[in-house]
C-alpha cells in the first residue's frame, strides 16, 4: 500500500539526506587522516573520532509559517509572492487561503493589457502589417515624386549654375583688369609703384570712384534732357 506523500514526509527525507551527507564527509576525512604519512597526535584522532554533531533543528511536523501581522516579521515574508511560495510548498498546512492568492482585478486588467500588447490577435496583426505596408508605400511614392520633380528641374539648375559660373568668372576678370588699371594710374600719378594697401592708393581709388559717380549722374541727366527735347510724333489717323 502506498502512503500519501505530504510536506512532513518531504522534510523528513531532506533531513535524512543531509545527515547522510555529513556522515560521508566525516568518513572521507577519517580515511584521509589514516592514509596520510604525517604524524598526527593521538588526542586529535580521539577528538575527531568522538565528534558528534548536534542534531538538526528541523520541525518536521509543524512547518515555520511567519506571522504576517507581527512587526518582527521581515517585509519580504509579508508579500503575496512569499505567501504563494508557502502555499506551493506546504499546501493547506501553510494556513493560507487559496482565494487570497488569486490576482486582483487591477492585476488581471494589467495582465490582459500586456497580453494584448505583446500577443495581439491575428486580425490586429494583419491590420498592423497592412497599415505599415501602406505607410511604406506612401513614403516610397513621395520619394519617387520628389526625385522626378528634381530631375525635371535639373536642366534649368545646370543652366543657372553655368550662367552664375560665367558671371562670376567675368566679374573676377573685370575686377582684375580694373585693379591693374588703378595700379597703372597710381604709378603714372605718383611716379612709382604704390602698395594697393597704402593710404595714398586707397585715397586715389576713392577719388576715382567719386568722379565716376559724378559722370554717371551727368550722363543720366543728359539722357533725360534729350528725351524731353525730342519731338513727339503724332499718331497716324486710321482711314
Amino acid at each position: 500500500m502506498t502512503l500519501p506523500r505530504g510536506p512532513c514526509c518531504v522534510q523528513r527525507k531532506m533531513a535524512v539526506s543531509m545527515v547522510c551527507r555529513r556522515t560521508a564527509v566525516l568518513c572521507r576525512t577519517l580515511k584521509g587522516i589514516s592514509s596520510s604519512k604525517a604524524v598526527i597526535p593521538a588526542h586529535s584522532l580521539l577528538q575527531t573520532a568522538s565528534y558528534n554533531p548536534k542534531p538538526l533543528k528541523l520541525n518536521l511536523r509543524d512547518p515555520y509559517i511567519p506571522d504576517r501581522d507581527s512587526e518582527r516579521t521581515p517585509e519580504w515574508q509579508r508579500t503575496a509572492r512569499y505567501a504563494g511560495k508557502l502555499f506551493g510548498r506546504y499546501g493547506s498546512a501553510s494556513g493560507i487561503e487559496p482565494a487570497s492568492l488569486w490576482p486582483s482585478s487591477e492585476q488581471l486588467d494589467r495582465a490582459v493589457a500586456e497580453e494584448s500588447e505583446w500577443h495581439p490577435p491575428l486580425e490586429v496583426m494583419l491590420r498592423n502589417i497592412e497599415a505599415k505596408q501602406k505607410e511604406e508605400t506612401e513614403k516610397r511614392l513621395a520619394k519617387e515624386k520628389l526625385i522626378a520633380e528634381n530631375m525635371a528641374k535639373m536642366p534649368k539648375m545646370i543652366a543657372d549654375w553655368r550662367r552664375e559660373k560665367r558671371e562670376t568668372k567675368q566679374k573676377l576678370k573685370e575686377e582684375k583688369a580694373r585693379r591693374a588699371k588703378l595700379l597703372a594710374e597710381a604709378r603714372e600719378r605718383f611716379g612709382y609703384a604704390v602698395d594697393p594697401r597704402s593710404p595714398k592708393f586707397l585715397e586715389m581709388v576713392a577719388e576715382i570712384e567719386k568722379e565716376e559717380k559724378k559722370k554717371k549722374k551727368l550722363m543720366k541727366r543728359r539722357l533725360k534732357e534729350e528725351q524731353a527735347a525730342a519731338p513727339v510724333t503724332p499718331p497716324v489717323a486710321s482711314s
